[in-house]
């Protein structure tokens, strides 16, 4: 499984470990990646995603799992995000209908 945010793209960046003589070492910084579970209202069911902490506080202050897919652009969303953001478009379009 890769250590990527699945609704931003966030992934590892690498970096220097700097000593107080200033050697430097190779480092990795890993994103704080949290298994979670999350509900979408135009669909109605729970969706489990790998997000970091910071996409989730974004999720959560934009209004949920189906506005924070909405305003985000295709290029950083997973492929399992992508098709749940057309299935939202698709549930949102048939509901005022229904």
């Amino acid at each position: 499984m890769t250590r990527r945010c699945e609704l931003t793209g966030k992934g590892p960046m690498s970096g220097q470990l700097r000593s107080h003589a200033e050697n430097k070492t190779k480092r990795t910084f890993r994103p704080n990646l949290v298994d979670v579970t999350l509900i979408s209202d135009a669909l109605q069911r729970k969706v489990r995603l790998r997000v970091s902490a910071h996409a989730l506080k974004t999720v959560e202050r934009t209004g949920g799992l189906d506005a924070f897919l909405m305003k985000s652009k295709d290029d950083a969303l997973s492929d399992r995000c992508l098709r749940l953001k057309r299935d939202i478009k698709k549930a949102n379009s048939e509901q005022p209908t229904a």
